[in-house]
C-alpha cells in the first residue's frame, strides 16, 4: 500500500484517504468559512471520518458528526414497532434545515444485513422518512445545501466485487483519479468532456432505448441535464435527467442485479405505459421488488434517466455508486426526482437499476440514432 503514514495518535493512514478527504471538502462540497457541515458514516469508515473533519475545519467550517454502530440498523427493523418505525423527531427535521453541507459515507461491514428484514417494514420506514429526503432535496436543488456521498473500501464490499481488499481500494481510488498528482484537474476535464454530450441532449425531447428485450421511450421534453463530475458522487462520471412523469413507454430488462438496502434482485423486466409500471417481473426478488413498487405512488414512476460515462469504471461490483457509472450503460431511477433537472415526481424511494449498452444497445434522440454498442457517435 503506497506511502502508508502513522498520525499523532499511532494510526497508520493511507494517504489517498487524506487525498479523498482534501477533494471532497475542497471540491465536492466547496466547504466556506461558518458552515455547518454533517459527516454521516458507519464507524468503519474512521480513517475517512478523521480525514474530513480536519479538512472541515481548515476550511474554518464546523462538524457535525453522524457516526453509527454495526447492529443497530438491524436491530431497529427487527424491533421497533408501527409507531416507532414512522417517528421522525423535530431534531431530524431541524437539522436538514440547519446544515449547509452533508458528507455520505458508506462502509459496510455486511453487505447483507438486512436482507432477511420484512419488505414491508422497510416500505413504512421510506414513506416517514420521504419528507426528509424530499426536503433534503428542495433545499440542494435551492443552492442552499451541498452535498455528496462516497464509499470506504471494506472487506465486505471488496468481496461484494470478487476482489481483494487491496484490489478494491486500487479499484475505488482509481476511479476517483486520487492516484494521480493532481485529482481535481482530472475531474475538470470529466466536467468538459461531458458537457459536450449536455449540451446535446438538452435540445432533445424523446429519448428511445433498444436492447436485448429492451425498447423503451422516455420523454425529456424542457427538463434539465445536469453534469455530474465529482459534486454529488466520488467517484463520478454521468449525466442525468428527470424524465417527464408520464412519457415514459414500453418495455426494459435491467442487466445487472438490481440492489437496494442491501437485497438483490435478479433479471429485473418492467412495462410502462403512460410513465408509470404496469408489469414488473423478475427472476428472483419478485415479492421485494412488488413491495417496493408499492412504497407509494411515485414508486412506480422514473424520477431519473442517466448515461454512464466513466471509463474507468468496467465491471460490475454490486456496488450502485460504481456501477452506475459504468462507460457505456444507461441507468434509470424508480422513484424520487432530483429538483434541480424540473422532476416533479416524488417518493420515498429512489432506487436505480442500469442497462448495459455495450452489447448490441442502441439510443435514438428524436429518432436520430446517437450511442451504438455504449459509444456517443458524437464522440466520433
Amino acid at each position: 500500500m503506497p506511502g502508508l503514514r502513522r498520525t499523532f495518535w499511532g494510526a497508520v493512514v493511507d494517504p489517498r484517504v487524506e487525498r479523498l478527504a482534501q477533494v471532497l471538502v475542497r471540491y465536492s462540497l466547496r466547504v466556506q468559512p461558518g458552515w455547518l457541515v454533517r459527516i454521516s458514516a458507519p464507524a468503519v469508515a474512521q480513517p475517512l471520518i478523521v480525514a474530513a473533519y480536519r479538512e472541515i475545519l481548515r476550511a474554518g467550517a464546523h462538524p457535525l458528526l453522524r457516526v453509527t454502530v454495526d447492529g443497530v440498523e438491524e436491530v431497529f427493523y427487527r424491533e421497533a414497532s408501527e409507531e416507532q418505525l414512522r417517528y421522525v423527531s423535530d431534531l431530524q427535521r431541524q437539522e436538514v434545515e440547519q446544515i449547509h453541507a452533508s458528507l455520505g459515507v458508506w462502509a459496510d461491514t455486511n453487505t447483507r444485513a438486512l436482507t432477511n428484514v420484512p419488505p414491508q417494514r422497510r416500505r413504512i420506514r421510506a414513506e416517514a422518512t420521504r419528507p426528509l429526503s424530499q426536503r433534503f432535496l428542495e433545499r440542494a436543488a435551492q443552492g442552499a445545501l451541498r452535498w455528496v456521498g462516497t464509499q470506504f473500501p471494506t472487506h465486505a464490499t471488496a468481496q461484494e466485487a470478487e476482489m481483494s481488499l487491496e484490489e478494491y481500494e486500487e479499484f475505488v481510488y482509481g476511479a476517483g483519479f486520487l492516484d494521480r498528482a493532481d485529482p481535481v484537474v482530472e475531474w475538470q476535464r470529466v466536467r468538459e468532456r461531458q458537457q459536450r454530450i449536455v449540451d446535446f441532449l438538452s435540445t432533445k425531447r424523446t429519448l428511445r432505448v433498444v436492447a436485448e428485450d429492451t425498447d423503451l421511450v422516455v420523454g425529456v421534453a424542457g427538463r434539465r441535464w445536469i453534469n455530474a463530475a465529482g459534486e454529488h458522487n466520488f467517484p463520478d462520471g454521468e449525466v442525468f435527467t428527470g424524465p417527464e412523469e408520464d412519457r415514459t413507454a414500453g418495455r426494459v430488462r435491467f442487466t445487472f442485479p438490481a440492489l437496494y438496502g442491501g437485497r438483490e434482485v435478479t433479471g429485473v423486466r418492467l412495462v410502462f405505459e403512460g410513465g408509470r409500471v404496469v408489469q414488473a417481473e423478475a427472476e428472483k426478488g419478485a415479492e421485494f421488488l412488488e413491495e417496493m413498487l408499492s412504497t407509494d405512488p411515485g414508486a412506480r414512476v422514473l424520477g431519473e434517466f442517466a448515461f454512464g460515462l466513466n471509463p474507468h469504471i468496467q465491471r460490475f461490483t454490486r456496488n450502485t455508486l460504481f456501477d452506475e457509472k459504468i462507460g457505456g450503460t444507461v441507468h434509470m431511477a424508480l422513484g424520487s426526482s432530483y429538483p434541480e433537472t424540473g422532476g416533479r415526481n416524488e417518493s420515498g424511494i429512489h432506487w436505480d437499476l442500469i442497462c448495459d449498452l455495450r452489447r448490441g444497445g442502441e439510443v435514438y434522440a428524436d429518432g436520430e440514432l446517437i450511442l451504438k454498442d455504449g459509444q456517443f457517435l458524437l464522440d466520433a
